[in-house]
């Protein structure tokens, strides 16, 4: 199954901007999907993940903020993003996972700047 991210771009600070991850397939063929993202100089990070049952899961620095979900008929996981700052601007990327491998996506760029 490939993953397609969108939704990136440039936002002002305090800004809200929605990520999407189109799979080819049935996102439920994934046990656990996730947003990452990867900042300039800096290892990349998990952000969200979301189970395949539904269970939702944050880091600490975008808790509150961030909100994945998904749309099973469209095949789709979103992060919804506000209150940004300069400190979220990365590439996020979306994954898939299963016992037996893990898709990525190419990702998108998000900007956090005035």
């Amino acid at each position: 199954v490939q993953l397609v991210e969108s939704g990136g771009g440039l936002v002002q600070p305090g800004g809200s901007l929605r990520l999407s991850c189109a799979a080819s397939g049935s996102i439920f063929s994934f046990d656990v999907m996730g947003w990452y993202r990867q900042a300039p100089g800096k290892q990349r990070e998990l952000v969200a993940t979301i189970t395949s049952g539904g269970t939702t899961d944050y880091a600490h620095s975008v808790k509150g903020r961030f909100s994945i979900s998904r749309d099973g008929a469209k095949n789709t996981v979103y992060l919804q993003m506000n209150s940004l700052s300069p400190e979220d601007t990365a590439v996020y990327s979306c994954n898939g996972r299963t016992t037996l491998y893990v898709s990525w996506g190419q990702g998108t760029q998000v900007t956090v700047s005035s």
